[in-house]
């Protein structure tokens, strides 16, 4: 009986000291069960700050060219050169020009001749659009909403210097236009196909100047949500062809893809006589899209930077 009293009495010991263990155990694995979560919860805002942090990076980016800003600060064509794919991407120096640094000759010290021109790169810094709502029109700030792809490049022509210092330029092949939306301070998006094609120009080693072709920004395929284009689709909306004829669906049914005119002047500011490089500053007047005939183009200006390479012809 003796044995029995002991042999309870050590259970029921044990069992007091499971429970008082289970006791202090308990809010231990509370704790360790809310370090788990606030670690979890620490990840999550870590990570979502990080991916902030990446959009913000973006939208700056996009932003940069309504600031009249470069992307990213311009290197030269031999640094440009020995950077990698991984090197360039994601920095913006693909959206800059060259830069010439450390020459000690002028635009005067090309000697006269006959060249070609290779590597032609132009870098807007600003668009600005007539705004025609005002008394007195003038031009306005926009923003861009595309991305940074606005920049022309690997661009090739010919250029002529003369004895008497006379300048004549002509564009021929390369990556000359590239399809670029803006926003107008009230919000309205502005797309226009910003070009540098077939320019032609003359003048001197200071100032030349000329007209390019603007190419529609649509092409002749293109159809508009009823199906009406320049050389395929519809004649007239399906749902409207007993109006046909009207005058206020006149533009809106025949496509007009033609061509425009644009004009720009390029300054010669640096050049190295050694090494064919030369650089400087433009500024171009060209018309923005016309929804294929449909709405009468804004006037549209555009400075920036340029570079090239002369190469004896």
């Amino acid at each position: 009986m003796a044995a029995a009293n002991t042999s309870t009495a050590c259970v029921g010991t044990s069992r007091s000291r499971l429970s008082r263990a289970t006791q202090t155990l308990k809010p231990v694995r509370r704790q360790v069960a809310r370090r788990e979560v606030s670690c979890s919860v620490s990840n999550v805002f870590d990570n979502a700050k990080e991916a902030a942090g990446k959009l913000a990076a973006g939208l700056m980016a996009s932003a940069v060219l309504a600031g009249g800003l470069q992307p990213a600060a311009a290197i030269t064509y031999k640094e440009l050169q020995g950077l990698t794919y991984l090197q360039v991407k994601g920095t913006g120096v693909a959206s800059t020009c060259p830069v010439i640094t450390g020459s000690s000759t002028t635009a005067s010290d090309l000697a006269p001749g006959e060249y070609s021109v290779q590597n032609f790169c132009l870098e807007p810094t600003s668009f600005n659009i007539r705004d025609e709502s005002q008394k007195r029109p003038e031009f306005v700030k926009t923003t861009l909403l595309t991305r940074l792809t606005y920049t022309l490049d690997n661009m090739t022509g010919k250029m002529t210097i003369g004895k008497d210092g006379t300048v004549s330029f002509k564009e021929e092949d390369g990556m000359d236009y590239a399809a670029v939306t803006v926003s107008l301070p009230g919000g309205e998006p502005v797309p226009f196909l910003y070009t540098a094609r077939e320019f032609d120009a003359k003048g001197t080693l200071e100032s030349f100047s000329g007209d390019f072709t603007v190419p529609s920004y649509r092409g002749a395929t293109f159809m508009d949500p009823k199906g009406r284009g320049a050389s395929t689709g519809y004649d007239t909306a399906i749902a409207l062809q007993t109006r046909s004829d009207a005058d206020e669906l006149e533009k809106e049914n025949n496509k007009n893809v033609q061509p425009m005119r644009g004009s720009m002047v390029m300054s010669i500011v640096n050049a190295d006589a050694d090494t064919g490089e030369i650089s400087g500053v433009f500024e171009a007047l060209q018309p923005t899209d016309t929804d294929m005939g449909a709405k009468p183009p804004k006037d549209l200006k555009i400075t920036g930077v340029w570079y090239a390479q002369l190469d004896r012809a």
